[in-house]
């Protein structure tokens, strides 16, 4: 099993930064891709950002492309997101995620972003 623990979330004015982060712990040999995924209220749960093991392979939702950064340390077993520019559209709960080369994959609680107008 893997736990991840999120925190950083809050609310923010739109324009605002915020900073979510994302800690692994248990089983995190193996862990490959680590990402964030948003879930605003009636919508799908969508991809905002990912990152391969190595860190070498980003991939970024288009809505977000420019104002968010994804980022890793290793030794910390924590994947981050820097949100920049924020907008009220950006509201949601935002999940970490990850994924193992046994194909495993773990959620963490969710944190909410609230990005007033």
């Amino acid at each position: 099993q893997v736990q991840l623990v999120e925190s950083g979330g809050g609310l923010v004015q739109a324009g605002g930064s915020l900073r979510l982060s994302c800690a692994a712990s248990g089983k995190i040999l193996g862990i490959t891709t680590m990402d964030w995924y948003r879930q605003a209220p009636g919508n799908q749960r969508e991809l905002v950002a990912a990152m391969s093991s190595s860190g070498g392979k980003t991939n970024y939702a288009d809505s977000v492309k420019g104002r968010f950064t994804i980022s890793r340390d290793n030794a910390k077993n924590t994947v981050y997101l820097q949100m920049n520019s924020l907008k009220p559209e950006d509201t949601a709960v935002y999940y970490c995620h990850v994924l193992n080369i046994w194909y495993e994959n773990y959620w963490g609680q969710g944190t909410q972003v609230t990005v007033s107008s």
